[in-house]
């Protein structure tokens, strides 16, 4: 039996790339757990963070975890305080599905700062070096679109799963958000573990 952790994410490249991510932290982490990662619930950000947004999709990730699993939300902060406005989408979320396991991740400002930080091993054009403040980057896509191959332009569906593929994610837990989604998820799987176990028992 596994235990089913629904992504909820605001971008399609997200949907692609954030399943492939976490795959890669369950290998990193080698805890021997069985965690079905569920194709992730795309809402706009815009949706998320109005009034009832994110609560509806809690519920709709609620009916897809089942009885036991978790619940994690992927947005970007566009530039504001992850540290603000992190537990305020949690604490809502949680008022529609306390009774689940959820994790909020604000990627600070975009998912593609958490590339900016192992840029030298994403086979850009010769040059690039690792962002040393990945998170004060505003534009990351800008920024990498600078980088791309010549005649090439950067798109979130298309790049940013070969580029969560091959990122260094030790380097990555140099920006901040990228290391609370990894301690988070770190966290789902060893309870996923704990919750396993005793209903093998």
């Amino acid at each position: 039996m596994a235990f089913r952790l629904v992504p909820i994410v605001e971008g399609h490249g997200e949907v692609i790339a954030l399943p492939i991510l976490l795959r890669r932290l369950i290998a990193i982490l080698d805890l021997s757990v069985a965690i079905d990662i569920v194709r992730p619930i795309r809402q706009p950000r815009s949706t998320l963070l109005k009034e009832g947004g994110i609560e509806r999709a809690a519920q709709l990730a609620a009916i897809e975890v089942g009885e036991s699993g978790a619940i994690m939300i992927l947005v970007d902060s566009e530039g504001e305080c992850p540290a603000v406005l992190a537990p305020a989408l949690l604490a809502r979320a949680m008022t529609a599905r306390g009774d689940k396991r959820i994790s909020v991740v604000l990627a600070h400002q975009e998912y593609e700062a958490w590339f900016l930080a192992s840029a030298s091993r994403l086979r850009l054009s010769g040059g690039v070096q690792d962002h040393p403040n990945p998170e004060g980057v505003q534009g990351c896509k800008e920024w990498l679109e600078r980088w791309m191959p010549p005649a090439s332009k950067y798109s979130e569906t298309a790049d940013q799963p070969v580029f969560t593929k091959v990122f260094d994610i030790q380097l990555a837990r140099r920006a901040p958000s990228f290391d609370k989604l990894y301690r988070d998820f770190e966290s789902i799987c060893r309870e996923a573990r704990t919750v396993l176990d005793l209903e093998e028992r």
